[in-house]
């Protein structure tokens, strides 16, 4: 017979590797964390090394009192 399954299992899913992405100030190329730590330093294929970290497309709302 099959054994019974219990209501409340819930699988949630996390991710394995977390990935930050940056963007260049220059030409706007997206660059992961991982494919900068593999180069010898950080710049971008336009040569400009100057990155910002792209935020998720969440917006906070906060309510006012």
């Amino acid at each position: 017979m099959s054994e019974p399954v219990p209501e409340n299992t819930t699988q949630e899913e996390k991710p394995t590797s977390f990935s930050v992405f940056y963007s260049c100030m220059r030409c706007g190329t997206r660059v992961s964390q991982s494919e900068l730590t593999r180069l010898p330093e950080i710049k971008c294929i336009c040569g400009f090394r100057v990155f910002t970290k792209v935020r998720p497309p969440v917006v906070k709302t906060v309510k006012a009192y």
